[in-house]
């Protein structure tokens, strides 16, 4: 059973009626509650838990951390930050949500600015499916339409992801690298783009198998132990 840690700031919820109404319980539960239907096991953590909730015994308890901020993105201490860096160079998959391409967490694994064009009228986004091969996409069609989402634009200040599976078109003429996957160390990365709190995106069922398809390929998995360093020839080694 993968265990899951769905992370969330927790603040929208609180303080806006309107997402208080989308979410009564936040973001975060209604992710982890639908990851609990596919069999996962999945808890949740917000930002003003002590030490946000990401504990060094969660973290250690965690095949997979899913991470959503936006109006907060300061206020997550630099040791937490660390903690869950060096959680994901040892094996723990990261998904980064939405606004979570401006957090601490993604913009230290990526070593850039993670910034972009934005723009929130409530526009169409249609997001293509470029790898149908990949496990991300599995059970997908050619491409996911949502309603009503904030638009993201390119340049997108980002490393050429290892593997992009997805890529979005706005209404308003913009196109987005909007499912992005990284290998750092042993641990795998997933950025995934749709998600502004003011729309029921985490209400959307091919939204919420995508983020569930991608906990599976974030997963670790038991391949041969990584080392490093000076190491004894694996066979004689005749020097003249």
């Amino acid at each position: 059973m993968i265990r899951v840690t769905v992370w969330n700031e927790g603040r929208h919820e609180k303080t806006n009626e309107h997402i208080k109404k989308l979410y009564p319980e936040g973001m975060h539960a209604v992710i982890a509650k639908y990851l609990k239907a596919q069999g996962m096991e999945a808890r949740t953590a917000t930002l003003d838990d002590p030490e946000h909730g990401l504990t060094d015994d969660v973290l250690a308890k965690t095949d997979v951390l899913l991470w959503w901020g936006h109006m907060a993105h300061h206020e997550v201490k630099d040791a937490i930050v660390e903690k869950v860096y060096n959680r994901v160079l040892d094996g723990m998959g990261l998904i980064c949500l939405h606004s979570a391409h401006f957090s601490k967490i993604f913009r230290k694994l990526m070593g850039t600015t993670c910034n972009l064009k934005w723009r929130e009228i409530g526009e169409k986004e249609r997001l293509w499916v470029i790898e149908p091969e990949h496990p991300i996409a599995e059970g997908l069609g050619e491409y996911v339409e949502i309603e009503h989402e904030e638009m993201y634009g390119e340049r997108f200040d980002i490393p050429d992801p290892d593997t992009l599976v997805f890529v979005s078109w706005f209404q308003g003429g913009e196109v987005f690298r909007s499912g992005c996957c990284y290998y750092r160390n042993q641990g795998k990365v997933f950025y995934f783009r749709p998600g502004h709190e003011s729309y029921p995106t985490y209400h959307n069922e091919t939204v919420l198998k995508i983020i569930a398809n991608a906990v599976r390929w974030a997963a670790p998995v038991k391949g041969p132990q990584i080392t490093f360093g000076n190491r004894q020839p694996l066979e004689k080694v005749e020097v003249s």
